[in-house]
Order: structure tokens, then C-alpha cells, then sequence
């Protein structure tokens, strides 16, 4: 089948327009355009977990329960495990992880051309510390008549204050540190790929 084809069968699962499904698909980057290409009827449901996982995290910058930083700290975590877990939920547990990894190859994207992605220019710590809640995510999704988005959620926050994920070493002004606890100057994280952030469980900084 070619690729026209597999466009087309995205456009129907999608249920909207063509046009907006033209929209949405042309602004993804290539490796998230193969995946939508690999699982055209899983599409529709991985944009919607997406949303709802962005709108949670959100919530989440307002809670106590977590340090309300939403680069590199435990709202960032927050975001991606409980965005997998959710996924696993929907559209199974390979296709759910393979859609993390197209994710992690877009920020790389996303760094090439000195993009924003949460405030930030995504670099090559963060991707790690990803892609290690992502797989942390996976394991904590609910099954069968324990499922429930509320249980998740108070699931992933334990799971992170028992500092099962990772987060980015910071000093208590939002500065990046490195493992040892020195302040690692801006200057130095521009334009940087590989730098020496830190980091550590998503219990402690």
C-alpha cells in the first residue's frame, strides 16, 4: 500500500476533516509521521491521550504534590509516565512505546533547529530522562475494573515522590547543576547536544 493510501485511512479514522487532518499531519516531524503511517487506527486515540496528558500535567504545576517544575523536574515526569501508562491503556504497550521513541527523535528535531519544547531547547540529558520515565509509565498502567484516570494519576505521583524516575538536578533558584553540585552557566548549555546536567531520583534533587 502506498503512502497516499495510508494518508486517506488516517483521514477516516480521525473522523474531521481532511483539511485538518492535512494540517495536523504536515506539522509532525518524520519520525512521528512514520509511526501515524505504521498505525493509522491507533492515530486518533494517541492524539487524544496526548491532549488529556498535556491537560493533566498542566493541572499538575498547580499541586502540591509535586515541585510544579515542568522542565526536567517531577511535573515533567509526571507528564511523560502517566502519558504512556494511558497509552498502554488505549493502544497497547509496543505501540505505545514506539510513539515515545518517535517523540525523543523529534526533540532531537526539535534541538537541530534551536526549538522550544516546554520553555526549553530539549538536549540530549532530557531525552534520556524521557524515555526512562516513559518506560517507567508503561509499568505503572492500570488494567481491567482497576482502571481509572484518577487512580492513575494519585499512581504516578507516588511513584514519584518514591523516586522511581528521574528528574534533572536543580538548585532551588531552577538552575541546572551538575552530579557533583557545581551551577552549570547558561553559556555553557547553548547549543549543546551533550552537557553535563545531571540526573537523579525524581524523590530529591
Amino acid at each position: 500500500m502506498n503512502r497516499l493510501f495510508f494518508l486517506f485511512v488516517i483521514f477516516l479514522c480521525f473522523k474531521i476533516s481532511a483539511q485538518s487532518n492535512w494540517n495536523i499531519y504536515k506539522r509532525l516531524s518524520c519520525s512521528k509521521k512514520v509511526w501515524v503511517i505504521s498505525h493509522p487506527f491507533k492515530a486518533k486515540k494517541a492524539l487524544q491521550i496526548s491532549k488529556e496528558a498535556k491537560r493533566v500535567a498542566d493541572s499538575m504545576k498547580l499541586s502540591p504534590l509535586l515541585d510544579k517544575d515542568p522542565s526536567g523536574g517531577q511535573v515533567d515526569a509526571f507528564r511523560h509516565a502517566y502519558w504512556m501508562a494511558r497509552l498502554k491503556e488505549e493502544i497497547g504497550e509496543n505501540a505505545a512505546r514506539s510513539l515515545g521513541k518517535a517523540h525523543e527523535k523529534e526533540n532531537y528535531w526539535t534541538f537541530k533547529k534551536q526549538k522550544l519544547e516546554d520553555g526549553i531547547v530539549p538536549d540530549e540529558v532530557s531525552s534520556i530522562m524521557d524515555l526512562f520515565n516513559n518506560e517507567v509509565g508503561l509499568q505503572l498502567s492500570l488494567t481491567g475494573k482497576k482502571k481509572s484516570k484518577r487512580g492513575l494519576i494519585y499512581k504516578v505521583i507516588n511513584a514519584i515522590r518514591q523516586g522511581r524516575l528521574k528528574v534533572i538536578k536543580k538548585d532551588k533558584n531552577g538552575n541546572f547543576l551538575t552530579c557533583s553540585g557545581n551551577k552549570i552557566k547558561p553559556k555553557l548549555l547553548l547549543g549543546k547536544w551533550k552537557n553535563n546536567k545531571c540526573l537523579v531520583s525524581s524523590k530529591k534533587r
